[in-house]
């Protein structure tokens, strides 16, 4: 009480919170019935973060809690580590909870999701030379190209 919170993400991390769950679900007529549904769900009722949570997981039909977990829980901003080897992407979450597996979607020689966890993950990539990797700007993490790096 009477003291600023830690971080300095604490008006738009929500926000941006929402919006990577939008991204995740890839189907905004779903995520479109899942905010309206809390509105008429909940209306004028006093919720709790778990309340939402779970209303969003049932309809979804996607376990969101690492997401939650990483998001409201922590004041850490997930990272993608990735480095290239061989024609491999080699791929992981870093700066997050454990359990912490959200997809993403990224831009390397084209569009595709990757479902990285805290492990290291590899993919094969087409033959084109110096692929970079981009990730959505729509998720709200950070990435880190660890490319010579063991």
């Amino acid at each position: 009480m009477n003291r600023e919170p830690e971080g300095t993400d604490q008006y738009y991390k929500g926000a941006n919170m929402i919006h990577t769950i939008r991204q995740v679900i890839h189907n905004d007529e779903l995520f479109r019935k899942i905010m309206r549904g809390l509105n008429q769900n909940f209306y004028h009722q006093t919720v709790t973060a778990a309340d939402i949570e779970q209303y969003i997981n049932k309809v979804s039909g996607i376990d969101f809690t690492p997401v939650f977990n990483q998001y409201l829980r922590s004041t850490l901003i997930p990272v993608l580590e990735y480095r290239m080897e061989d024609k491999n992407l080699l791929y992981r979450w870093a700066n997050c909870n454990p359990d912490f597996n959200m997809p993403v979607r990224v831009d390397v020689n084209g569009e595709r999701w990757l479902k990285p966890t805290t492990e290291w993950k590899k993919e094969r990539l087409p033959n084109q030379p110096n692929p970079a990797l981009i990730v959505d700007k729509n998720f709200y993490v950070t990435q880190k190209d660890l490319t010579g790096h063991p």
